[in-house]
């Protein structure tokens, strides 16, 4: 048996929830890829935003390989960027704009992985001065982590917008039921939650 390659799984564990992520957009309006769907504003099309920029970040600012030529967008990670303006997209923002940069982020990231050996030294220039230095290893599993987590906000509020759920298309990863199994369910849940509370 040949023994597995670290970097090719945590490779290919990263392009998992990154598919995961930009599906959640598949046949949605641009109203549906936009709207906040909790207090906080998370909307699906600014974590595809956020999850770009948190990869050219790591993966070309802190190698020295930064991705912006010029000057970066507005939203980049700047003093002058308004606060929370990479998790969500203006007007003027396409959705064809921000997942082809997350696709391009991608190719960009990919070239530093391959590039460099898993205990290769990064600057995160962002971090705090005492631990500023730091691996690719772990910038791998942290971004690993981070879109993860963002592609389980992206579930649930794809779930919000249309009921689609799954991991991906054709890989749904739920148990079968039809609406009305589903609906019963989540009535039996609410029914329990309501019947502890009572007895707390």
């Amino acid at each position: 048996m040949t023994a597995p390659d670290p970097k090719a799984d945590l490779l290919r564990y990263l392009q998992d929830a990154r598919e995961a992520l930009l599906w959640k957009l598949d046949g949605l309006s641009e109203y549906d890829v936009r709207r906040p769907l909790t207090p906080t504003g998370t909307n699906l099309l600014g974590l595809v935003k956020h999850t770009a920029g948190v990869e050219l970040g790591y993966f070309g600012d802190a190698f020295g390989r930064p991705f912006f030529a010029g000057d970066p967008p507005p939203w980049w990670y700047t003093q002058d960027a308004e606060p929370n303006a990479d998790m969500w997209a203006t007007p003027d923002e396409s959705r064809e704009d921000i997942t082809g940069l997350y696709r391009r982020a991608w190719r960009h990231a990919d070239g530093t992985i391959a590039a460099l050996p898993l205990d290769a030294t990064g600057h995160v220039p962002w971090w705090p001065e005492e631990r500023r230095e730091t691996t690719l290893h772990h910038l791998l599993v942290r971004v690993i982590a981070d879109t993860s987590r963002h592609a389980g906000h992206a579930d649930i509020v794809r779930e919000l917008i249309d009921g689609s759920v799954g991991l991906t298309q054709g890989k749904n990863s739920v148990p079968p039921g039809d609406r009305a199994m589903w609906e019963a369910h989540r009535l039996r849940l609410e029914e329990a939650a309501r019947a502890a509370d009572r007895g707390a």
